[in-house]
């Protein structure tokens, strides 16, 4: 949790407690008043206490004994949820409420022209991360740039498994292969950084996927999952512990990098307003399912304070 706002949602979880055990108090004498034949709240019917039996695996319970245990499960599961959206906390983070600190580091993913409209593997509306990307890059004191930077005849290129076409998968001997157009291909310029994109910020640039028989879509660790770029090295090294990610694209590289980041024990926040995806066959959807399954932040630039 962003430190900035860990004292507001501290004093804020005092009166959930609060209102926990008002609406715990609450049910207990709903349930009394259930058993005593007396009529509930909220127009519960007046019922006689029933004794029939239940075998709940080593025991029984009677029909109150069952109410009374739904009931507490429902108030661990659900109390605190209801309670802060009755208390209007259950709600995205406002623009301005994630602080940039000195152990803090901008990673901007293969903003390269290959991705750009007219490259050789664009992603629509690729272009449009650049402006938000110098913006928030003008505010770190750390930021790395990664770049696609492959071989020619490099094993990801559907043109180097002669039937095969762009977009195909194929087994390789570290797992599946999606194909790609041949593409950032070393030394030309749609391996090139974006022209606009303001790369005096970065002290470092990763460059990734250089091995001819392994793909690389992650900043960390290559497609093989044993071969690392030595990032997370750099990162600890300067006492980096919180990554903005950004750049092209978000279901593949980013997400990647993303969820390499948490594995490596980095707390991860993925600006979506500095991404921009390919999204084949539902990509888009898994990935973000992926990132925040894994304790990745989903959040926009005007986030970012």
């Amino acid at each position: 949790m962003p430190p900035r706002i860990h004292y507001a949602w501290r004093r804020e979880s005092v009166h959930v407690a609060r209102v926990c055990a008002r609406m715990d108090a609450n049910g207990r004498k709903w349930a009394q008043m259930g058993a005593n034949g007396a009529p509930g709240a909220v127009g519960l019917k007046r019922r006689r206490p029933a004794r029939r039996q239940w075998d709940n695996g080593s025991k029984a319970m009677t029909r109150i004994e069952a109410h009374d245990a739904a009931r507490r499960h429902w108030l661990a599961a659900g109390c605190g949820t209801l309670a802060l959206a009755w208390l209007g906390l259950a709600r995205p983070a406002r623009a301005g409420t994630i602080a940039i600190g000195a152990s803090s580091a901008l990673i901007v993913v293969d903003v390269q022209n290959c991705f750009m409209p007219g490259g050789t593997l664009p992603v629509n509306h690729g272009d449009e991360v650049v402006p938000v990307i110098n913006r928030l890059a003008a505010r770190f004191g750390c930021v790395v740039t990664t770049q696609d930077w492959h071989t020619p005849g490099h094993v990801s290129f559907a043109s180097a498994h002669p039937g095969s076409k762009p977009f195909d998968s194929i087994k390789l001997k570290y797992g599946r292969q999606v194909l790609w157009p041949d593409h950032c291909i070393q030394g030309t310029h749609d391996a090139e950084l974006h022209p606009d994109l303001v790369v005096a910020p970065a002290q470092l640039v990763i460059r990734k996927g250089f091995h001819p028989d392994v793909d690389s879509y992650s900043a960390f660790v290559e497609a093989d999952r044993r071969t690392t770029t030595g990032l997370a090295g750099y990162l600890r090294a300067r006492g980096i512990k919180t990554l903005f990610v950004a750049g092209l694209a978000t279901d593949f590289c980013v997400a990647w990098t993303a969820l390499d980041a948490r594995a490596a024990g980095f707390q991860v926040y993925v600006v979506e307003d500095a991404c921009r995806a390919i999204d084949l066959n539902g990509s888009l959807a898994a990935a973000w399912k992926q990132m925040l399954a894994h304790g990745a932040h989903r959040i926009q630039s005007a986030d970012v304070t």
